[in-house]
């Protein structure tokens, strides 16, 4: 057991380097395929949803290649090669350490027995074979950049393909299989080599695209290996620019790599194998390469941005033209029915938010107490809208909220720590059911303005779900703990959920087997209620004066729903509970039903008694809040492949040469009279068209020295490419002219 736990700290060791070298060696490929980075532009989502390995690699690719001309970003470059070859660097390489991580924890118990250790090296082994992989595919497309004869011979001596990494995981498995752990770690080790060798020479192939055929001419004189002498030439010219092109952290390794060739022998295979030597893990001097490396990485000038928290995210330029068009549509609809803004703090008196949110009041963030009142950011817009209700003393109010909320819970995939809510909620007395049917009405206007695709609204009542609790013979000190327990059916199954109620919340399993009766109800809101009226479980229910009263209340509410054309997105479902407290009515809740997997994206419900505990007097309510952020989550998605503009910029007013007051006469005309206008100054005039197109700005004013003199201005039309000139007098009249519906 000894053997074999040594033999796997050299695996864990030699890995552990390995995935860092091999990063460095992808920035290097990148630079030299000029390859389009924006597949490994990969931010923390602050919803976990992103794996941590994945977004370190690309952490640590952006800053090998900070300051790089070279690997650009989505606008420019090949996006073939980027899809082919470097897509999945960040999936494939963050695998490697992650799987080097889960070996590295087994291995510190000494304890582990041979079957746990196996398993652990043989999942890194099939991650060690896909970076293979990938890093083989950089290695023959950087050989088709090198005009140097010899070279593809020499790399095609080695037999590294992809044969031989299958050939090398398949004797692992066997071995895995026989339990042969000795010889499983031995065969892992193999495969190890293997991929050590494909690296180094992805490193050798992208130093000679990048800088090795001036290296070698200069070394040797072209002997060793012919060199085209035109390419030469060519390769001399660039690189002058080379030099202030390459990123900050991989010229630091190419200077490296320099100084070591240019110390040592003449001669192509000569410097091969002293190149090869250099990246082979037992060479006496590897230590020095990997030290290097990781010096880059963690360097202080060159480190990532400072993060930031967990749960929280940040929105760029055409994420945020979506999210501003979303919430002018909800904005939208929510005036359509008369409601007035209201904003409130984002933070209220901690006693304000205690006790109304059930089992969550645990993710409620408390601020720290400096010696004054003790305060909460916010945990919804609802309480803080009863609060304002019942302080001013309003009997009627209709409004709605837009605004920021906070909860101390787990980021997961459309779960946050904070995010937008919009919220829309009446309260006061009205016609019986007439707010209810209007809040769910306003639910299915927004999500069908906002052409997300289909969603269902899951539909229930509080006093309903109350009677099947007291019928099944749940204690109503336990009615809110065990709703709670009910509203995760939508993530978990039955028998999961019945575990918790009997083990945890102290259940029989024949009550809880009762609630399972009922919870699985759902149907066509009209079709079922007429169902339960008339069925066995209806007559338990009509029994009961509370849930008779709901039944009620649900048959106003679906002829409403009926009528106003909007039942079909509606589903009667008995396990829907909300688990927060001040529900005493009608709940529901919108659920996405496409490709993408988000969760509810919105709910709501009645709740009569909350404004009562601000105040003297009780105030009826009922409202609604949309799950913008997984709204948003759905958009994002759909406009992938859209193309999205970032401004509503109608206009650039592009100045040949270096005036700015031209630029800024012209540009406050067209502000003055509220046409968007932006203007950029450059001495060439096809850099100020590529920024319009770039920006896709519809409309250019190109104006240099010639124009000024003639009192002309070039009008063009970026997606026709038609051109003209108009006075420039009549600037303001022709655009008017062109920019009018």
């Amino acid at each position: 057991m000894s053997s074999l736990l040594e033999s796997c700290k050299l695996i864990d060791q030699c890995s552990s380097a390995l995935s860092t070298v091999a990063v460095a060696v992808a920035a290097l490929s990148c630079e030299a395929a000029r390859a389009n980075l924006s597949a490994l532009d990969l931010t923390d989502s602050g919803d976990g949803s992103v794996a941590k390995d994945d977004i370190g690699v690309s952490s640590d690719i952006k800053v090998l290649l900070n300051g790089s001309k070279l690997a650009v970003s989505s606008n420019k470059g090949d996006d073939k090669v980027n899809t082919t070859s470097f897509s999945k660097i960040l999936v494939v390489y963050g695998n490697v350490r992650e799987a080097v991580k889960s070996l590295h924890s087994v291995i510190r118990v000494v304890e582990n027995s041979g079957e746990k250790l196996g398993g652990k090296v043989l999942h890194l082994c099939f991650e060690l074979k896909n970076l293979g992989e990938s890093s083989l595919e950089r290695v023959r497309l950087n050989l088709g950049s090198i005009s140097i004869e010899g070279l593809k011979g020499v790399f095609e001596k080695d037999c590294l393909s992809e044969e031989s990494l299958r050939n090398g995981v398949k004797l692992a498995v066997d071995a895995e299989l026989e339990k042969d752990y000795v010889k499983l770690v031995k065969d892992v080790d193999l495969v190890l080599g293997i991929v050590w060798k494909i690296v180094a020479w992805e490193a050798v192939t992208a130093f000679f695209v990048l800088e090795g055929v001036e290296v070698l001419n200069e070394k040797n004189d072209g002997k060793g290996g012919e060199v085209d002498e035109e390419n030469v030439k060519a390769e001399k010219k660039k690189k002058k620019k080379k030099k202030v092109l390459l990123g900050r952290g991989t010229s630091f390794i190419v200077e490296m790599i320099k100084d070591r060739l240019t110390s040592k022998g003449d001669g192509l295979e000569k410097i091969l194998v002293e190149f090869l030597s250099f990246l082979d893990p037992k060479s006496p001097d590897f230590d020095g390469l990997l030290k290097k490396v990781k010096e880059i990485l963690e360097s202080n000038e060159s480190r990532r941005i400072p993060k930031t928290p967990k749960g929280t995210r940040e929105f760029a330029k055409e994420q945020m033209a979506i999210r501003k068009k979303a919430f002018s549509i909800i904005t939208k609809v929510f005036e359509r029915h008369c409601a007035t803004a209201l904003d409130t703090p984002a933070f209220e008196l901690k006693e304000t938010l205690t006790g109304k949110y059930g089992e969550d009041s645990k993710l409620i963030y408390d601020l720290a107490d400096q010696g004054g009142e003790l305060c909460s950011l916010r945990y919804d817009l609802t309480v803080p809208f009863s609060r304002y209700v019942a302080m001013n003393g309003l009997t009627s109010f209709k409004r709605y909220h837009i605004d920021k909320v906070w909860r101390r819970d787990n980021p997961s995939k459309g779960r946050y720590r904070e995010f937008y809510q919009c919220d829309f909620d009446i309260a006061g007395q009205y016609e019986k059911m007439g707010p209810d049917f209007e809040v769910v009405r306003i639910l299915s206007e927004v999500l069908n303005a906002l052409n997300i695709g289909d969603y269902e609204i899951k539909l229930n009542h509080r006093k309903l779900l109350d009677g099947v609790l007291e019928i099944c013979g749940v204690p109503p000190a336990k009615f809110r703990t065990i709703c709670s327990s009910i509203d995760k059916l939508d993530k978990q199954s039955f028998e999961q959920v019945k575990k918790e109620m009997v083990e945890e919340k102290g259940l029989s399993v024949e009550t809880a087997d009762k609630i399972g009766t009922f919870v699985k109800i759902r149907g066509p809101p009209l079709e079922l209620l007429s169902k339960i009226m008339g069925g066995a479980e209806g007559s338990e229910l009509l029994k009961h004066n509370a849930s008779k009263e709901a039944l009620d209340d649900l048959s106003l509410l679906f002829d409403a729903l009926d009528k106003s054309r909007c039942i079909d997105k509606v589903v009667f479902d008995l396990s829907l509970a909300r688990g927060l407290d001040y529900y005493t009515g009608v709940i529901f809740e919108a659920a996405f039903k496409g490709g993408v997997q988000v969760g509810s994206i919105g709910a709501g419900g009645r709740y009569d008694n909350l404004i009562g505990n601000f105040g003297t007097k009780q105030v009826p309510s009922v409202g609604m809040s949309l799950g913008i952020e997984r709204v948003l989550t759905i958009m994002e998605e759909k406009a992938q492949n859209q193309a999205v503009r970032a401004t509503e910029t109608q206009v650039l007013v592009g100045v040949i040469g270096d005036k700015l007051a031209v630029a800024a006469e012209l540009v406050s005309e067209l502000w003055d009279v509220d046409i968007k206008a932006e203007y950029k100054v450059h001495k060439k005039v096809m850099k100020l068209i590529e920024h319009a197109i770039n920006s896709k700005i519809p409309w250019i004013i190109i104006v240099g020295e010639r124009e000024v003199n003639e009192g002309i201005l070039r009008l063009k039309n970026i997606e026709t490419t038609n051109e003209e000139v108009i006075l420039r007098s009549k600037l303001v009249e022709e655009l008017q002219k062109r920019l009018s519906p």
